[in-house]
């Protein structure tokens, strides 16, 4: 079995001796790379393209949201998860519009930090229900007249997936609400992502909001 690659970036030495400690223990997960601030970061994610980078925010020099934008433009493949000791709105939107996989807060669990990383990097978003009815509730926030946009690209099926996505639906209330099995409702999932260029699913409900697919206050 190949290690899933990961790269620390966090100014705090002692923090990343943590993160790199609690990630040694796991077979499957191996620490490539540490940088001190996101020059660093994005320099070394772009020799050593890794599966994951773990990313601070706050950082000197280049900050994390910034180095993940120019580590993402050159390497979309790399997965980024924003490690933050701040629970802030701002820097969960900019690490979402950044192209960040994740958002996680360094007082999350060590389970969680490890999961963390092995949900990235098998594609998945990492956010939890509570952070997802956030971003819903941000973009369900009135700002004037919106007329309902629907992606031409899509089918009947695959714009009903989407909708339920934007409300933050799981795939077995996908399944439920559609009268469709789990596997096919990840098939049309994939399919929405692949056809919008988006991310994950967590990007398609950002995607909706802002593009339209469902009104503010609908969800």
């Amino acid at each position: 079995m190949t290690a899933l690659r990961v790269v620390l970036a966090d100014d705090q030495d002692l923090v990343r001796a943590g993160f790199r400690v609690i990630l040694g223990t796991e077979r499957d997960i191996e620490v490539v790379g540490e940088a001190g601030d996101g020059l660093a970061a994005v320099e070394l994610a772009v020799r050593l393209l890794p599966d994951v980078v773990l990313m601070d925010v706050q950082m000197p020099g280049v900050d994390g949201l910034e180095a993940t934008r120019r580590i993402l433009g050159e390497h979309p493949e790399v997965r980024v998860v924003i490690l933050t000791t701040f629970d802030r709105e701002d820097y969960l939107f900019e690490a979402l519009r950044s192209g960040a996989s994740g958002f996680l807060l360094k007082n999350a669990s060590p389970e969680d930090l490890v999961e963390s990383v092995r949900i990235v990097a098998r594609g998945d978003a990492l956010l939890s229900p509570e952070v997802t009815r956030r971003v819903i509730a941000r973009f369900s926030e009135p700002r004037g007249p919106r007329t309902s946009s629907r992606p031409p690209q899509l089918t009947d099926r695959e714009y009903e997936v989407l909708v339920a996505l934007a409300r933050g639906a799981s795939n077995a209330e996908i399944a439920a609400e559609l009268f469709l099995g789990e596997t096919t409702v990840k098939t049309h999932v994939s399919r929405v992502l692949t056809k919008l260029d988006l991310r994950d699913r967590t990007h398609a409900v950002v995607y909706a909001y802002e593009n339209g697919v469902v009104a503010p206050g609908s969800a």
